[in-house]
């Protein structure tokens, strides 16, 4: 008999300020979703991460003098903290400014282009 797989992901969040309780909420019922089908004996992989693009985080960071990406930078490890605090058991965490997020997205509008799609 075949394992049944399960994927779980959150929204990918926009860390254009400090974490709120929606954060933590979301992140805490696809938690407890995952671990419910993990004890059904199911591969379970919980995805979460972050949108890190936008003109809000470009202002935001222009106003603190820094860059975009150490604007997030420090927003992204208080998500990590506070994911490790409340005990979640994702299995990963993709930002949007991470290389491999930009190769897949790529292959896939290659392939919708090459289809034809766009």
């Amino acid at each position: 008999m075949t394992k049944q797989s399960y994927y779980i992901t959150t929204p990918i969040y926009y860390p254009s300020d400090n974490l709120h309780i929606g954060h933590a909420y979301c992140t805490t019922i696809a938690d407890s979703l995952a671990r419910f089908h993990r004890l059904k004996g199911e591969d379970v992989f919980f995805l979460t991460g972050s949108d890190e693009h936008g003109l809000k985080i470009q202002r935001k960071a222009k106003e603190k003098g820094v860059t975009p990406i150490q604007y997030v930078d420090a927003i992204i490890a208080n998500f990590k903290l506070l994911w490790k605090e409340l005990n979640i058991s994702n299995n990963d965490f993709i930002r949007t400014s991470q290389e491999r997020h930009h190769k897949v997205v790529q292959d896939a509008l290659q392939k919708i282009y090459e289809q034809g799609d766009i």
